[in-house]
């Protein structure tokens, strides 16, 4: 405060960078969770690497799910975000390919992530963890060995 009682403020450049095309005079938009998950889900999927999205459990769920009849791939699997007014942080559990640096791996789909997230709901993310759960191994792919004819009828 100066000396006449009269109380100056400073806006910086970095208060004017968080505000947000979201919240306007003329009204606010919210963004649910679920969309930043599915845009999030989709981005890390999209980066080389990445075997896939979730952990074991996840994955086993989801395996189960697309196999049922008209059932619709869950792209927001392994992906967990929080959504406030203008920002949103990011966890993402996934499987890399083997031989895959993985701290390049997680730099590229925290680029991608927020690259996607910020152009495409104007959210500001503030963080996007990665958790590693699994390495995906070539053998893995392997075709069930075929089933050996019984013995009796």
């Amino acid at each position: 405060m100066s000396e006449s009682g009269t109380t100056v403020t400073s806006t910086s450049p970095t208060v004017r960078s968080r505000q947000s095309a979201l919240v306007t005079p003329e009204g606010s938009t919210t963004i649910a969770d679920t969309v930043v998950s599915k845009i999030a889900g989709i981005a890390a999927s999209e980066v080389s690497g990445v075997h896939a999205l979730g952990g074991g459990t996840a994955r086993a769920l989801g395996n189960l799910r697309e196999r049922i009849p008209g059932a619709r791939t869950n792209y927001s699997q392994g992906v967990s975000v929080e959504v406030g007014d203008t920002e949103a942080a990011v966890d993402l559990d996934l499987v890399a390919e083997y031989g895959v640096s993985i701290a390049d791996l997680a730099e590229g789909v925290r680029r991608n992530v927020i690259s996607a997230v910020e152009r495409m709901t104007g959210l500001h993310v503030v963080e996007v963890n990665v958790t590693v759960n699994d390495v995906h191994l070539p053998q893995d792919d392997a075709p069930p060995p075929a089933p050996q004819e019984q013995r009796v009828q």
